[in-house]
């Protein structure tokens, strides 16, 4: 996971359920005036009087470590090796934690799927048409240096990463026409009539640079010194590719703000690198790291049986989180002849057996994927209803028919690992499309063998991914795994140089303007974008379009159900699995609030070192 959780919400899309019980006025379609938040429709649970957010310990102590893996990334990050600080650019491998070191004008708060509150910004105001904000900055914003952060820093910062930031930065960006400071505490922001309903809170989520800093100083360029930034934290101690320390700033400008009571309670956040997850599972055993998410049914299972654990020294824990679930699966890159059928890429996904794996490899512990919006009301169920169809309607003869009646849903396997009828299925939608047996290949239209390379960086799939190639080798498709060091992995999704790749994608609470860069043709053609299927469709454009300006939450749903139906039939990926709760584990020098953000688990952002805890366990 990323640290602090709270922070880059509205570009990562980590968000949950639609939250109804609301207080407070925010900026929304027509609203003016200032306000101490924003949200997509304008709705906030916390008023301009809030002291911090309901799920935080206000009393929380300061002090101790907090050592962790990088779970969640952004930009450039890598999760298994760094060799840059920049991680808001596509050069380099991006190391973990940076984002805790800058400051936004605003951040989200874990109770609502789309509300940001002020830090930099103390208020915001949007004019009549929503084409021009101004944005309030408190004086009393300072860099690590001292040295004011001022509205012309904000602009520098909008203005650079449109230009040079990494491709998701310069898309979401792109309908921003101006940002400017009018004086040293006002920014004025300018969107162009195109924009998307929530770009002012990608606006207000964007790290705030050093203008100063960078001049004279290359934007795009790797570098293993820290840029001058305002956060919480700093860089300190670190070792490339192998652990990054972030410090605490004691003196932090906003420490009392309300979005940060309670948060930022560690003295020091050190994430470690490791290559191999049975490794780093040794080293959370002995203490090396303190906390874990785990991610690993079988380690989940049968891995928690050491002596620190049977002690009561370490804590193991399932939390419920109702929060959307991952996009989690084998994605096809369609760039590749090989890939352009949807009957071969439908065969080739009647090839996974997931009742077997979730049942003799992952003890029973996933549900599976059907939607890309799976664990939300914005999931398609059924036929579609007039609303869907009045949008789904203009594309009508692009479409395959299963778009207009019951969404795609991958078939329940009778759990042998071979299912026999799956299989079957399997090649007759091959030979439809043109392929052919010779003996036990498989060729395809163009008379080359059937070849498929699973590309990844490190081996914890194999267990899951070896079955399945063994029923591809039965349709006679020669499947293997490649796995290559991370950096080879990360140049070559870059550069879509892969057949098939795993990949989990963040699930949003209120999706926008982030769909373009997952889903969006121009997005496909950009290297480095999040659309490593290659999905360049008019109508998924156009599907898009309506979501990131859906006027209430009721359009949104409608189109998300829309988009749904077609993403769905276009058979992009072999869905994986999910789970609706969180598996923790921590040393028990850590101690949380009593109560959770109501979209997430709140760890490890709200937790906090409990110095009297750690001595009785011997880690005083």
């Amino acid at each position: 996971m990323s640290f602090p959780t709270r922070r880059g919400v509205i570009i990562g899309g980590a968000a949950a359920s639609f939250v109804a019980s609301r207080a407070g006025r925010a900026l929304a379609q027509g609203s003016t005036g200032e306000v101490h938040g924003m949200s997509s429709f304008g709705d906030l649970k916390y008023g301009a009087d809030f002291k911090h957010f309901d799920y935080v310990n206000p009393a929380a102590p300061k002090g101790g470590t907090l050592a962790i893996q990088l779970r969640q990334s952004i930009g450039n990050q890598n999760f298994d090796t760094f060799n840059t600080l920049n991680v808001f650019v596509l050069r380099g491998d991006g190391a973990a934690g940076i984002p805790a070191t800058f400051d936004t004008l605003m951040v989200g708060s874990g109770d609502e799927p789309d509300a940001v509150y002020g830090l930099v910004a103390k208020s915001a105001e949007a004019s009549e048409d929503r084409l021009t904000y101004r944005f309030r900055l408190r004086p009393e914003a300072r860099f690590h240096d001292g040295s004011r952060l001022t509205a012309a820093d904000v602009a520098f910062s909008l203005l650079v990463l449109k230009e040079k930031g990494h491709p998701i930065y310069r898309s979401i960006l792109a309908q921003m026409a101006a940002a400017e400071a009018e004086t040293e505490d006002l920014l004025v922001v300018r969107f162009s009539p195109e924009r998307s309903r929530d770009l002012h809170l990608v606006i207000a989520s964007i790290p705030i640079f050093s203008e100063r800093y960078w001049q004279g100083r290359d934007f795009e360029a790797a570098t293993l010194e820290a840029p001058l930034a305002s956060g919480p934290y700093k860089v300190g101690r670190f070792e490339p590719g192998r652990f990054i320390e972030l410090d605490r700033v004691p003196d932090y400008w906003a420490r009392d703000l309300p979005v940060n009571v309670g948060q930022n309670n560690f003295d020091r956040i050190r994430y470690e690198y490791f290559r191999d997850r049975t490794v780093a599972f040794e080293a959370f055993k002995n203490g090396t790291l303190n906390f874990q998410e785990e991610y690993t049914s079988r380690i989940w299972a049968t891995g928690y049986d050491f002596p620190a654990l049977r002690e009561g020294r370490v804590k193991k824990e399932t939390i419920p989180n109702d929060s959307p679930a991952p996009i989690q699966g084998w994605y096809f890159n369609t760039r590749r002849d090989a890939f352009k059928d949807p009957r071969i890429r439908e065969a080739i996904g009647l090839a996974f057996d997931f009742e077997w794996t979730n049942a003799n490899i992952m003890y029973g512990s996933y549900k599976r994927l059907t939607s890309y919006f799976e664990n939300t009301d914005m999931k398609a169920e059924g036929i579609p209803s007039p609303e869907e169809l009045a949008l789904l309607e203009p594309f009508r003869k692009t479409f395959p028919a299963s778009v207009f009646g019951e969404p795609y849903t991958a078939p329940v396997s009778d759990g042998s690992g071979q299912d026999r009828r799956l299989l079957r299925r399997a090649d007759e939608l091959l030979r439809e499309a043109g392929c052919k047996r010779d003996g036990s290949i498989l060729k395809l239209p163009n008379g080359q063998p059937f070849t498929i390379e699973f590309l990844d960086f490190q081996s914890a799939l194999q267990p899951h991914t070896q079955p399945f190639q063994a029923n591809l080798k039965k349709l006679g498709i020669e499947a293997r795994s490649r796995i290559v060091d991370a950096a080879q992995y990360q140049r070559r999704m870059d550069e879509y140089d892969f057949d098939m790749a795993s990949r989990a994608l963040s699930g949003a609470g209120t999706p926008g303007d982030s769909l373009r860069i997952v889903y969006g043709s121009q997005a496909a053609k950009t290297p480095g974008s999040r659309n490593i299927a290659g999905i360049a469709d008019p109508a998924v454009d156009a599907l898009v379009e309506r979501i990131a300006n859906a006027k209430t939450r009721q359009e949104l749903v409608v189109a998300c159900r829309a988009l749904d139906r077609v993403l769905r039939a276009g058979l992009y990926w072999v869905p994986m699995w999910y789970k609706a709760n969180d598996w923790l584990a921590y040393w028990d020098e850590l101690d949380r609030p009593a109560t959770k953000p109501e979209l997430s688990s709140g760890a490890p952002a709200t937790w906090w070192h409990d110095a009297v805890r750690a001595k009785q366990i011997g880690r005083g």
